[in-house]
């Protein structure tokens, strides 16, 4: 079975073309410029990070996704580091929004729908605290509004939902291979067999 911490060498391996790093990079600069002061940001772990950042970047009134890491005890963990789920850190996304065209409720409900919230530090076959589902909030209102939406999510769900709901903490931007990964290796195995059915599950795609 195919799991996502197999891809930090499927990572090397696309990137060694320089073809990913190159639009990596360029993408990274253009989004940058994007995200102005009218954008607002959210930032979700829902599993892997590949997919999550696959299903924000198709809603209408999110400029950016990036990918990254946050709530760990280490400065400047990389994605080594990560996988062997010791230094505390969860894979997240920030999402740039725009408020006027999708508000942070709409995304809190994309949220539970993209993810199963009532299994432990487990997405699928991803299976460790890295991959635990958590919403960090960065204002009282975000809180308010997410515990909420938890409290309405659960409706849905049979099993009591897992996710954390906790402060912000920093956040620490992934390596560039992984910014905008189902877009550049749509043909990849863990593109193939597990981000794409999820989006049509969602019907994004």
């Amino acid at each position: 079975m195919l799991t996502s911490c197999d891809k930090y060498e499927n990572g090397l391996e696309l990137s060694s073309t320089g073809t990913l790093q190159a639009n990596d990079a360029s993408s990274l600069n253009v989004n940058k410029q994007q995200a102005d002061n009218d954008l607002q940001t959210a930032t979700f772990g829902a599993g892997c990070f590949w997919c999550v950042e696959a299903v924000f970047e198709m809603l209408t009134g999110v400029s950016k996704v990036e990918s990254g890491y946050m709530g760990g005890r280490t400065e400047n963990p990389d994605y080594r580091s990560i996988c062997t789920g010791q230094t505390g850190h969860a894979e997240v996304v920030r999402i740039y929004y725009n408020p006027d065209r999708i508000s942070f409720e709409t995304l809190l409900s994309w949220f539970w729908r993209s993810h199963d919230p009532t299994t432990l530090n487990r997405q699928g076959a991803d299976v460790g605290t890295q991959y635990r589902s958590v919403i960090f909030y960065e204002s009282e209102e975000q809180k308010t509004a997410a515990l909420a939406s938890k409290l309405a999510a659960q409706e849905s769900f049979a099993d009591p939902i897992v996710t954390e709901i906790t402060p912000m903490a920093i956040f620490y931007e992934a390596e560039d291979y992984h910014q905008g990964y189902f877009q550049a290796n749509r043909t990849a195995p863990y593109c193939q067999f597990v981000i794409q059915p999820k989006l049509k599950k969602l019907e994004l795609e």
